[in-house]
């Protein structure tokens, strides 16, 4: 049972009408639901209000429970808003095995959606090469990943072939046979007839009427006769002569055009009416038209149908047979006052005024598998890496053959002219990727642009770009070595005495580059920051730190190791001071401290981000239980 009670968005400025007014509806388990409203009529915004999307009033219940207090909402909610928020570049198979690991669900979850929406032949296929009908099979199986009771669907049919839709609305009805609930909204009154066991018709963000699909069908939908002449007027004065001469319920209505749009009479009628009179006729067709009710003026809750013609039908329609027969009851039926919209129960003032705040996506129920999956997801991180180690060998190369050049920046490919070496680079681009690809395509999120900031995410993403790092720049110096060997001979290739400590300066630069891409890319959520932060680190920071390390009168810290092993107890070995010696040098670096320093500012930028957004809540949510008392 889905159950939205009083909700309303919150008004942009004073003064303007809010896209939701005070709407209250059910969906019922075992059926089909269909929002139905013109475009602009507040259907979007009021589904995101129950998604706890968007601010506002009121609440929400799915199985008597809000979305915020929901532990695992995938497994309870399917959503389906606009297009797949996926990278273009990851196939079908790769981007639902991803969001396994976000709904926490076997893998094999995935090939089994691929092959219910008909997408098993086509799982190697990229998103971006995916058809709108493809794209949107996708976008229903990523809403079936946690096989949830309640799915909401934001206009999943449209822009679809009839036999697309056909396809999606038999599995919402055998999603909705098996127990579950669906709510979809949908401009086409014609489809929600067709395919929805029961009907809500909003506009202007308020209740119009809440109805069985039957008592919808029969009151809201009439046939009609489509005509278009050049004498228009002439032709709907002579059938309304004629009818009334005949004592017929006929009713013509004039449209822009030359058309008319004639009720309660058949294409032969009209047909032989103005071969008669020796009028043209260029169209003569039997239509479906919504006489769909305006927004009642009453009061925000009230669902009385008051029966006005509001909007024209669609002009796609079947031709008209040859030899139609006349016309039933149900094309005289005007759908005024006819049938009895469902009341719909108010909520208490207290109840319904709650305040809805904007919550941000939860992060993945698995952390490292996602972000593994997310990370070699697409070829970007795999071209990446090869271009980084080719250009690194490359420059190894050219620089050997300098013989007084030092083994170590030989083997790290950082001649002297570049601020930092190619690996370092690309350890920070693979790092800032790895959050700025959240924001331009969230796949976390069930609205675009909403990405969580969660520890267990954010401590993922930490640990598989160091590792990542690690490995490119191992990697990078063991092929250098190996192919200076090749090229050079293996004479002058030897050990440094202190290998390890340059073994840990240059692991260190790698990450450290890693972690400022990723953080900066996370705080100012773009990729662009975070290669424009590591990028800084060398040509910004680094001549900052050199004036304060190795600027007149600094003194020297010999011996700090020994001086802290006086002051702890118990004693640690005295291997101890020589790491501690090593990391105290490679802090002391100017490039480290450097590297330091961005980390810390980067962290505790991100650290603020986050409670900046915590406050904001609290304010929205005083500003909401201000209004309600």
């Amino acid at each position: 049972m889905l159950q939205a009670i009083g909700l309303t968005t919150s008004a942009p400025r004073r003064g303007l009408r809010a896209a939701v007014d005070d709407l209250t509806f059910e969906a019922r388990p075992g059926h089909v639901t269909a929002l139905l409203g013109a475009p602009g009529s507040g259907k979007t915004a009021a589904l995101r209000l129950m998604l706890e999307l968007d601010p506002g009033r009121g609440v929400t219940y799915f199985r008597g429970r809000p979305m915020h207090r929901i532990p695992h909402p995938a497994r309870e909610v399917g959503v389906l808003l606009g297009d797949v928020p996926g990278h273009p570049a990851r196939t079908a198979r790769g981007q639902l095995r991803m969001l396994c690991a976000v709904a926490g669900v076997p893998v094999a979850r995935a090939d089994e959606l691929l092959e219910l929406v008909g997408l098993a032949g086509l799982g190697d296929q990229r998103i971006g090469a995916l058809s709108l009908g493809m794209d949107r099979r996708l976008a229903l199986a990523s809403a079936l990943l946690g096989d949830p009771h309640t799915l909401v669907l934001d206009d999943p049919a449209e822009g679809l072939a009839p036999r697309e839709g056909s396809w999606l609305h038999g599995l919402l009805q055998a999603h909705a046979a098996r127990g579950g609930t669906v709510l979809y909204s949908t401009a086409d009154p014609k489809e929600a007839a067709r395919a929805a066991d029961r009907v809500v018709t909003i506009d202007g963000g308020r209740l119009v009427a809440d109805q069985d699909g039957g008592d919808f069908s029969r009151t809201r939908l009439r046939p009609r006769v489509a005509v278009r002449t050049p004498h228009a007027a002439r032709l709907a004065a002579v059938v309304s002569r004629e009818a009334r001469a005949a004592r017929r319920s006929v009713e013509v209505v004039t449209e822009t055009g030359g058309r008319l749009a004639v009720y309660g009479s058949t294409c032969a009628e009209i047909g032989d009416t103005a071969f008669r009179h020796g009028l043209p006729v260029h169209r003569l067709a039997d239509e479906i038209g919504d006489t769909g009710p305006t927004a009642p003026q009453n009061s925000p809750g009230d669902s009385t149908d008051p029966g006005a013609s509001k909007s024209p039908a669609d002009p796609a329609s079947p031709a008209c047979p040859a030899d139609p027969g006349p016309a039933g009851p149900a094309g005289r039926d005007s759908g005024a006052g006819a049938g009895d919209p469902r009341p719909v129960t108010r909520a208490s003032a207290p109840e319904s005024a709650l305040p809805i705040r904007r919550r941000s996506a939860r992060g993945p129920l698995q952390p490292l598998r996602y972000e593994l999956r997310r990370l070699f997801g697409v070829r970007t991180t795999t071209l990446i890496m090869a271009v980084v180690l080719a250009v690194s060998v490359g420059l190894s190369v050219l620089l050997a053959r300098n013989a007084h050049a030092p083994l170590p920046k030989v083997l790290a490919a950082w001649p002297s002219l570049l601020p930092l070496p190619p690996v370092a680079v690309g350890a920070g681009l693979l790092g800032a990727l790895s959050f700025g690809d959240e924001f331009r395509y969230p796949a976390l999120a069930a609205g675009r642009g909403t990405v969580p900031r969660r520890l267990g995410l954010l401590l993922a993403k930490l640990v598989v770009s160091a590792s990542v790092a690690v490995v490119l720049a191992l990697a990078v110096v063991l092929v250098s070595a190996e192919t200076l060997r090749l090229v050079y001979g293996h004479d002058w290739l030897h050990v440094p005495p202190n290998s390890a400590s340059l073994a840990v300066s240059w692991v260190a630069l790698t990450v450290g580059c890693a972690w400022a891409g990723l953080l900066a890319a996370g705080v100012f959520r773009v990729t662009t920051a975070g290669v424009a932060a590591v990028l800084a680190v060398p040509v910004l920071v680094v001549p900052l730190v050199q004036l304060v390390l190795t600027g007149p009168g600094v003194r020297p810290v010999t011996g700090l190791p020994a001086r802290l092993r006086e002051l702890m107890w118990p004693r640690w070995p005295h291997e101890t001071d020589r790491w501690i010696a090593l990391v105290v040098g490679v802090v002391g670096h100017p490039v480290g401290a450097a590297l330091a320093l961005s980390l810390s500012v980067l962290v505790c930028a991100y650290l603020f981000t986050g409670l900046q957004g915590r406050a904001r809540w609290r304010s929205q949510r005083a500003a909401g239980s201000s209004q309600a008392s």
